[in-house]
Formats: structure tokens, C-alpha cells, sequence
């Protein structure tokens, strides 16, 4: 089975559901330390993303000049 490719919007809209549910009143003490989780997960995925993308447009500037 194919893995699905990361997308760092979808991964933005997640981060932020989980937000709005953890501070959007009592969270649910059960899923509290999932949905922590998740999110640093997310986010460590979501900054890898931006460097990598930071690199490549910084490679394609140094090969046109």
C-alpha cells in the first residue's frame, strides 16, 4: 500500500482542530496526552516540511546565478 504524501496544510487544519478542541473547554482527560502527542508530531512534520522546502528554493537560487 502506497504511503500518502505528507501535505502541510492538511497537517495545519489538524493541528488546529486540536487546538480548538483542547481549548475549547474541558478537554477529554483520557485524550488529552494523545492529542498533545499528535500535534508535536504534527508539528515536528510541519517544520522538517519548511526546511527542506527552505533548501530547495535556496539550491534553485544558487543554480541561477
Amino acid at each position: 500500500m502506497a504511503k500518502k504524501e505528507f501535505s502541510f496544510a492538511d497537517a495545519a487544519r489538524e493541528i488546529e482542530a486540536i487546538l480548538e478542541r483542547i481549548e475549547g473547554g474541558e478537554p477529554d482527560i483520557d485524550k488529552l496526552s494523545a492529542e498533545v502527542r499528535r500535534a508535536s508530531e504534527l508539528l515536528v512534520k510541519c517544520r522538517e516540511k519548511l526546511r527542506n522546502t527552505e533548501e530547495e528554493i535556496n539550491k534553485i537560487f544558487r543554480e541561477n546565478v
